[in-house]
């Protein structure tokens, strides 16, 4: 891709607090907040989106919750740079259908080591999945 193409690409991409992610902005993903350690994030289920029972992929559903963490990391610090996942887990509760909101939150914050942990939510409010990560700030 040439340098003009590419700054034309990046103009159309999503905002995802200071950060260009094409990957977040080909699945549509809704960036709606990120300070004071919390994040919030949203995208509507696609069928491409499904897997063989037709409720989101886990694929899907763990890329969500990663993200959720870092931006709730970086937004704790103030840190423009990314985050880096050094540990994830996860724990699936029920099918994720609709639109799919994801909510991160930073548990501790340090100078070098993030403890972060993400829900996501169904219309209804329920918890359908949840995870737990570790992040470092991109120096």
């Amino acid at each position: 891709m040439k340098a003009n193409e590419l700054e034309q690409a990046k103009q159309g991409a999503t905002d995802y607090f200071g950060l260009n992610i094409p990957f977040l902005h080909h699945l549509g993903v809704v960036p709606e907040f990120a300070k004071g350690g919390k994040s919030r994030i949203s995208v509507q289920l696609k069928p491409e989106y499904e897997n063989s029972f037709q409720v989101a992929h886990g694929g899907l559903i763990m890329t969500l919750l990663d993200f959720a963490m870092a931006a709730a990391a970086r937004s704790s610090m103030n840190h423009l740079a990314g985050a880096i996942t050094v540990d994830m887990t996860i724990s699936f509760m029920r099918p994720s259908v609709g639109k799919i909101i994801v909510e991160g939150t930073t548990l501790k914050s340090g100078k070098t080591i993030n403890y972060c942990e993400a829900v996501v939510l169904n219309d209804a409010g329920e918890v359908t999945a949840k995870s737990s990560g570790t992040f470092i700030l991109r120096r």
